[in-house]
């Protein structure tokens, strides 16, 4: 339940807020959205095989963020799209959890039903 409130008090504030991002940034935030992303679906899909550790998830989801902003700096420096490498995995690895804890909760809702 409190994590219900707290997504919606983060949606509403993100909405209500006014924020800008300079165009000099957006990739590096961009990137360190989709690391988070990845590190928070990962959480939730440890948790769903009841394996959810706190450390290992709070060091991926600093260590993700970290090491997608330096591949994005170092693409930046080197004129290569190195986002695009971080890009494509952490999008493929969401997608993965997700899949995972969409399986998780059909067969819960499955066998609860079943009931």
């Amino acid at each position: 339940m409190i994590l219900l409130l707290c997504i919606a008090l983060g949606i509403i504030a993100g909405l209500m807020l006014p924020f800008h991002v300079p165009a000099d940034y957006t990739q590096y935030v961009a990137i360190i959205i989709l690391a988070s992303l990845d590190s928070v679906f990962g959480g939730l899909s440890s948790m769903s095989k009841k394996a959810f550790n706190l450390q290992i998830f709070l060091s991926g989801f600093i260590g993700n963020s970290l090491l997608a902003a330096l591949l994005t700096f170092i693409g930046k420096k080197l004129d290569v799209d190195l986002y695009l490498v971080a890009l494509i995995v952490f999008g493929t690895r969401l997608f993965t959890n997700f899949s995972i804890m969409r399986r998780y909760y059909l067969d819960y809702w499955k066998t609860k039903l079943k009931k």
